[in-house]
């Protein structure tokens, strides 16, 4: 879809706003003749805000994604595994109730995919109802007969947090997918030394493969030069994969003295995802305590390679691109090295966090190692 934003007119500002006034947003009167005016952008900034996205106040895919999926409330449609998916509020709703009743969902990302289906099946059976994996009026009933307690963290979230404790695996022998943000029909951020972003995120890409692969590790790269991949096709890609971890490599943009980095899980006002958090964290503190960055600290993000992807992910955005003296770092190789060493040990901790959790519930913990 094309972008809408200010100062654009027309009948696609007319329908968002239509979709923001129907949940609740406020717009002036004299912007409803289609103009997307301070207001409108005041609106879909919120909106972005409440949903997980970045607040740029302008509606492209994912906003306008997001903007169709909160319309639908469970009950509005008979929803079943289809391709493509069911996506929606109604979707999210679900999978938290089946959650909450002991069917697991997994990631409650209001993506209705297999595992929903599955879901939906065996409570299905455990209720009388023909397991068909078809949500419709007598499984809707039956939901309601339950009233399954939604209040509190999601049981899916404190089952994955379970399942990092588990973990005990090793950097060495993963798959480890890389995702080069932006590309060709979307470079992102300029720096005021001419490095374009799409350029240097395959740039610190291509050094974490190597970093990695030093390690033992198998990374992929989810785009390769002139390659166009939608965020969405990237994230099924990581999936096909059967990969272990997901990076996403991003700049920030800012005024010329914003600076340092940050790292985004997936995350939404409801629900987050536990694995994708301790990564984020401890990628972080590789990149603030091993380069001196400033501490942008850990956010939870709704994109679609954090939400669509099967395994903990993460988007790592190591320095403002729009800071002269940190465009320069990311654009010198040796400075850039860096970056993708950091990176790589946050990677490396996290494997190293779960196998230290599972051998303490074990009662055979160890002193950990020194951190590389």
């Amino acid at each position: 879809m094309r972008i809408i934003r200010s100062p654009d007119t027309g009948d696609a500002v007319r329908d968002v706003q239509h979709r923001l006034l129907e949940l609740g947003y406020r717009i002036d009167a004299d912007e409803l003749d289609g103009r997307f005016g301070p207001s409108t952008e005041a609106a879909v900034r919120t909106f972005q805000q409440q949903r997980g996205l970045p607040a740029d106040g302008v509606v492209g895919g994912e906003t306008w994604g997001q903007l169709v999926e909160a319309g639908y409330r469970l009950g509005d449609r008979v929803l079943y595994l289809r391709s493509p998916a069911f996506r929606g509020d109604d979707v999210r709703e679900l999978q938290r109730r089946l959650n909450a009743l002991g069917f697991e969902v997994g990631k409650e990302d209001g993506i209705f995919g297999a595992r929903t289906s599955d879901a939906v099946a065996e409570f299905q059976l455990n209720v009388g109802e023909p397991p068909d994996g078809i949500v419709g009026p007598g499984t809707l009933a039956a939901l309601e007969r339950l009233r399954p307690a939604v209040a509190g963290p999601s049981r899916a979230v404190v089952r994955e947090a379970e399942d990092v404790s588990r973990l005990e695996r090793s950097l060495a022998g993963s798959r480890i997918a890389i995702d080069p943000g932006h590309g060709p029909d979307d470079p992102g951020n300029v720096g005021p030394g001419g490095l374009v972003e799409a350029e240097a995120t395959l740039l610190l890409a291509t050094d974490l493969a190597d970093r990695l692969a030093e390690r033992g590790a198998e990374p992929t790269l989810l785009r390769r030069g002139d390659e166009r991949p939608t965020p969405s096709d990237r994230a099924l890609a990581a999936n096909a994969l059967g990969a272990d971890l997901c990076v996403s490599l991003h700049f920030n943009a800012g005024d010329p003295s914003a600076e340092g980095a940050t790292c985004f899980y997936y995350g939404t006002a409801a629900t987050h995802s536990p694995a994708g958090r301790l990564l984020a964290e401890l990628i972080l503190e590789e990149l603030t305590t091993r380069l001196g960055l400033t501490d942008g600290r850990t956010h939870p993000l709704a994109v679609a390679i954090l939400r669509e992807t099967r395994m903990p992910a993460v988007q790592v955005e190591p320095c403002f691109l729009t800071n002269p003296r940190e465009e320069r770092l990311v654009a010198d190789p040796a400075s850039r090295g860096r970056l993708a060493a950091a990176i790589a040990s946050g990677l490396e901790r996290f494997f190293r966090a779960g196998a230290t959790a599972a051998s303490a519930a074990r009662g055979t913990d160890r002193p950990s190692a020194r951190r590389r």
